[in-house]
């Protein structure tokens, strides 16, 4: 292959004259560095330093993972491992000459009457227990080379990772040396030649051995999925795909400007590009911008809207669901809607709208004997004129009468006329009134979980500030038999808020966060540390991660696995998602002055 690449390189190409002669450019000269100067203890790579050091004594015990700090040093270091395998037969005769030497110093001690040296027998101990697990073949001996190289852009820079990976390793009885005069072998060795140039080899079992292991660092990534961020502790990718987990839900908990929207709009964009649709609940209407570029649907809902939503809507019936369970299911969801609308219900009053619900479905014909898939919905003034015609629902008729005639009545009384059949749909509520955005979130969720029951689709359902729907006990339980039963309609649920407090305080928070694989802690406020820290079991060093990472910084949690993570997108991604108010301006501006001088040209 590399024949082949170089013939493909040198083909055509022109010889280059020298005073030798003249020959052609190949692979190596388009790879190779201007120059190269070997120093005494570092090379020169085109102004960039790199230095060898070697390992050259170890203590008499080696921890599990003593190697984790250098591995996750955030700092440029190769590290290069050389085991070569060592006949057994020689080290038991060495081992057996060793042994007998202990102990002839041993009787030699005893006989003149010294006291005991416990160095000495501690060094029988260990010779006699090698050789016992060399023989019967419970260990193997190996030459072992362990290699750094180091990299900066002045002497400084190499000098003072030097002394960092020194005290770390001094701090474990390790110590190292750099490899002065042969920094050429050195390089050599830590390149990808499997080259052990240097030969600085100590003897070493294969129980101290397995401490040397390198893969000890938090790594969070899989074959599958969508990049997520950059692993912080060792910059590897994290790259995850959520619906490989038990559920494909996901909870995002940050404080205001701390990242959290931003990473939701760039796995929203990823996700797409996997072919997942994906459906949003926007309080800001700041997904906006996103649904134009990405050739979605987005549904601008307010009292004054033009887009509309029935409460009633038939439900439609699930892959393994009876048409009548799937009339009850919707009936309960709308008792727990007028929970909301009216402020709360009297158990009397509870059982008087159960009964009306299913009153106005059976005045259109709609009952669990018949089959209503394409029955026409009742309107919330059917509802309101059933309430009428009931004795003991004078009051429940006062109260719903706002929602079909008064202001409120074009939000609550139509047809619906939303499709939410897109690659990208998002119901922006910014315009909603604040005391009726609890309503409305629970009757877009409604709608988007009917739709969802109907056809079985790779989605995943992102609902913004989902503290406001935690706000009444029944959107918070509809929020958690969304997530709960999630998985069963392959659909992936994400819950974002900045409110930790009011989420987690609620009965249904924990039971959500419980029912959601994936969890993203971003940067947090001091008021909500301490139920975070208890509620997903923080470390000291994680703590103090949330308190103070940056924008676009936090916790990835899959699983069991967490990382922190850095979330980062491309130039192109950022100018779709971004939040930034400066930003968003020139973006808008730039969009002008294009679409302005593509008139001029037409016009031209």
């Amino acid at each position: 292959m590399l024949d082949k690449i170089k013939k493909k390189l040198t083909k055509g190409s022109k010889p280059e004259t020298t005073g030798a002669g003249s020959r052609f450019v190949t692979l190596h000269d388009l790879i190779a560095p201007p120059s190269i100067q070997v120093n005494q203890n570092s090379i020169d790579l085109r102004g960039r330093l790199i230095r060898t050091m070697f390992v050259f004594s170890y203590p008499r015990y080696l921890s599990v993972g003593w190697l984790t700090p250098i591995i996750n040093m955030n700092r440029p270091i190769t590290i290069s491992f050389f085991f070569h395998p060592v006949e057994t037969a020689p080290i038991l005769k060495k081992l057996r000459k060793k042994t007998t030497e202990i102990q002839a110093e041993l009787m030699e001690r005893e006989e003149k009457g010294l006291v005991r040296d416990p160095e000495l027998e501690t060094a029988f101990q260990d010779v006699e227990d090698l050789r016992d697990k060399l023989r019967t073949a419970q260990e193997k001996m190996f030459q072992v080379g362990i290699y750094f190289a180091i990299m900066g852009n002045n002497e400084e820079e190499l000098r003072d990772t030097e002394v960092e990976i020194r005290s770390i390793l001094e701090s474990r009885l390790v110590y190292t040396k750099p490899a002065s005069f042969q920094q050429k072998d050195g390089f050599l060795t830590c390149s990808p030649y499997g080259l052990d140039e240097l030969m600085i080899h100590t003897p070493m079992n294969t129980s101290p051995l397995s401490s040397v292991f390198p893969f000890v660092s938090f790594d969070l990534s899989s074959n599958e999925g969508i990049l997520y961020g950059i692993n912080k502790h060792n910059n590897s990718l994290v790259l995850f795909d959520r619906f490989s987990l038990e559920n494909a839900n996901m909870v995002i908990f940050g404080k205001s400007g701390g990242g959290k929207s931003y990473a939701a709009k760039l796995e929203i964009l990823r996700l797409m590009m996997e072919g997942i649709d994906v459906v949003i609940v926007d309080p800001e209407n700041e997904y906006e911008f996103l649904s134009d570029a990405a050739d979605g649907s987005f549904v601008k809902v307010s009292l004054n809207s033009t887009s509309h939503l029935n409460p009633f809507d038939l439900p439609k019936i699930g892959v393994d669901e009876k048409p009548e369970d799937a009339l009850r299911r919707n009936v309960v969801e709308l008792v727990g809607l007028f929970r909301i609308m009216l402020g709360g219900l009297t158990p009397e009053e509870d059982a008087i709208i159960d009964q009306a619900i299913v009153e106005t479905y059976a005045a259109k014909d709609i009952t669990p004997d018949n089959n209503f898939d394409r029955a026409q919905p009742p309107l919330m003034n059917d509802f309101q004129a059933v309430l009428e015609s009931m004795e003991g629902a004078e009051s429940l008729s006062q109260r719903t009468r706002k929602f079909t005639r008064g202001s409120y009545a074009n939000f609550f009384n139509n047809y619906t006329n939303v499709d939410i059949d897109r690659h990208l749909v998002v119901f922006g509520i910014r315009d909603m009134e604040d005391e009726l955005r609890p309503m409305a979130m629970y009757i877009i969720l409604h709608h988007i979980w009917n739709e969802i029951r109907g056809e079985l689709k790779k989605r995943v359902v992102v609902i913004d500030e989902a503290w406001v729907v935690m706000q009444s006990p029944d959107g918070a339980s509809f929020l958690f038999g969304m997530a709960k039963r999630a998985r069963k309609y392959w659909l992936g649920l994400t819950t974002i808020t900045q409110d930790v407090n009011d989420f987690l305080g609620s009965p249904y928070g924990v039971p959500i966060l419980n029912n959601s694989s994936l969890q993203l802690l971003m940067k947090q406020s001091p008021a909500s540390i301490d139920i975070l820290v208890k509620t997903f079991a923080l470390t000291l060093s994680e703590k103090h991660l949330v308190l103070s990472s940056n924008v676009g910084e936090g916790l990835f949690f899959a699983g069991s696995k967490r990382v922190a993570v850095q979330v980062v997108a491309s130039y192109a991604e950022d100018q779709i998602i971004t939040s930034d108010p400066e930003e968003v301006i020139k973006i808008k501006e730039a969009q002008r002055a294009r679409r302005r001088d593509e008139f001029i040209r037409g016009w031209r």
